[in-house]
C-alpha cells in the first residue's frame, strides 16, 4: 500500500517534506518505520511470515510487525497502528519498550533505496496466537519460534535475513534483559 509518509534528514530530524513511501523508496529519501518485536515470558518470540506479494524479502520469516510511520504520525502512534493492522492486536503505549533506533541503509535488486530509520521496540505478546488476525495484504502466517532464533540466523533459510545477524541478535540480548 502506498501511503504518505514524513521525510527526514540522513540524522532522523524531520524536514518538513512529506512524500509517498513509492517515491522515498524511489529516490532513496529517509524516513521512519517501526519494528515491534513480541515475545512470551516463556522465552518464544513471535514471527510473521511476509506476503509472497511483498516488494522486498517476499516469503521471509521475519519481524514480528513492522510497517513505515505515517505523515504527521508518532513514532509509537505508526508502532500501534500497524500492531492492529497487521495482527489486530490492540496494544497501550506503556506496554510497548523502546530499545533503540538503527539506520537501516539498503538497495534492492528491484530499485528500492531503503533509507530508513527502525524505531525498535519490544512487548510481551500477553494472548494466545490464536486470537491474532493476520492482514492478509502484509502476512502470510504467524508462529512461534524460540528466541534463540535470534542468535542462530546465519544457517537458517527463510527464516530472517542473516545480513542482519547483529541486529537480531542485540533484540535477543534487550528481551532476555527484560525477562530477568
Amino acid at each position: 500500500m502506498d501511503e504518505l509518509i514524513d521525510i527526514l534528514t540522513p540524522e532522523g530530524k524531520p524536514t518538513g517534506k512529506t512524500a509517498l513511501k513509492s517515491e522515498a523508496h524511489k529516490n532513496g529519501w529517509f524516513h521512519a518505520t517501526a519494528h515491534i518485536w513480541f515475545f512470551t515470558s516463556d522465552k518464544k518470540i513471535l514471527l510473521q511470515k511476509r506476503a509472497h506479494t511483498k516488494k522486498v524479502f517476499p516469503g521471509i520469516w521475519d519481524i514480528s510487525v513492522a510497517g513505515h510511520i505515517g505523515a504527521g504520525e508518532t513514532v509509537l502512534e505508526g508502532a500501534k497502528r500497524e500492531i492492529l493492522e497487521e495482527i489486530g492486536l490492540k496494544i497501550e503505549n506503556k506496554k510497548l519498550v523502546k530499545i533503540g533506533t538503527r539506520i537501516h541503509q539498503v538497495a534492492h535488486e528491484n530499485g528500492i533505496k531503503d533509507n530508513e530509520h527502525h524505531h525498535v521496540f519490544i512487548a510481551e505478546l500477553e494472548v494466545a496466537l490464536a486470537t491474532l488476525t493476520m492482514q492478509r495484504e502484509e502476512v502470510d502466517g504467524l508462529k512461534l519460534w524460540d528466541l534463540s532464533i535470534l542468535k542462530e540466523t546465519k544457517n537458517l533459510k527463510n527464516v530472517l535475513l542473516p545480513q542482519f545477524h547483529n541486529y537480531y541478535a542485540g533484540v535477543y540480548d534487550k528481551i532476555i534483559k527484560h525477562l530477568k
